[in-house]
């Protein structure tokens, strides 16, 4: 119903804050139906949320939670009017004053930047992460070399990282100068610090990262830090990709 997120909605059932058709039920896995069950929380009705779906360019820097105990800057210091410090909201998540709870769909580590897509529909959001989606997602890395076919070729074939095989499904040079140069890495799964852990194994310093694209939605020229609704155009395009993906078409 987009109230609030999955395992914060298991804590509130579980402390017996959810009442169905009038009686606490505390297992989350309790059938509903939609259409004739009365939800109330602490009392009050639960009723659905408009949909949102947001997307962020994230400043480096900025860490991909609701609150932080070190004081860092989180993305939601970048969501005005969403709220950086949210009731309730142990796993991350924000509430927007005038619409309802929302959380990153993933995240991006501390030092990445770039596309952050934010939502209310959890269920959209599982979606988009799914291995079996294989949703592109588009990063341009700068490393503190030159790139040559040595560099290319074991990250075009897979490196195996802390017991796991991580692989791309495409790298490329994008550019290079005299010291640094710009890869361009797509990725259909999205492990922990999956592009840097690669480039670590092959000693190569990570100077920059940015994720430029995730499916059919670009960055583009949204300025770092700013944020914007996706559009129905962008929002049906990103479905129909996913959509592709599950059928294999």
């Amino acid at each position: 119903m987009g109230v609030c997120s999955r395992s914060n909605a298991a804590e509130l059932i579980q402390a017996g804050r959810v009442r169905l058709n009038g009686a606490v039920k505390r297992n989350p896995e309790t059938p509903v139906h939609l259409g004739s069950d009365r939800i109330e929380v602490d009392g009050r009705a639960a009723v659905a949320a408009q949909k949102i779906y947001r997307v962020l360019n994230k400043p480096r820097g900025a860490v991909t939670t609701a609150s932080d105990e070190k004081g860092r800057a989180t993305v939601y210091d970048f969501l005005t009017p969403i709220s950086s410090s949210p009731p309730d909201a142990a796993d991350g998540g924000a509430t927007d004053a005038q619409t309802s709870w929302i959380a990153p769909v993933g995240r991006l580590d501390k030092a990445s930047e770039g596309l952050l897509l934010l939502t209310n529909d959890s269920e959209w959001a599982a979606r988009v992460l799914a291995p079996g989606t294989h949703l592109d997602k588009t990063y341009h890395v700068r490393i503190g070399q030159i790139v040559d076919d040595r560099l290319l070729a074991p990250l075009r074939k897979g490196i195996q990282s802390d017991g796991e095989m991580l692989r791309v499904q495409s790298v490329s040079l994008l550019r290079s100068g005299e010291k640094n140069s710009w890869l361009e890495v797509v990725l259909d799964e999205g492990k922990n610090r999956h592009i840097r852990r690669m480039l670590e194994a092959l000693g190569v310093e990570v100077l920059r990262l940015v994720r430029v694209a995730i499916g059919p939605l670009a960055l583009g020229d949204l300025a770092k830090g700013a944020s914007r609704d996706l559009t129905a155009v962008e929002k049906a395009a990103l479905d129909r990709a996913m959509s592709r993906s599950r059928t294999g078409s």
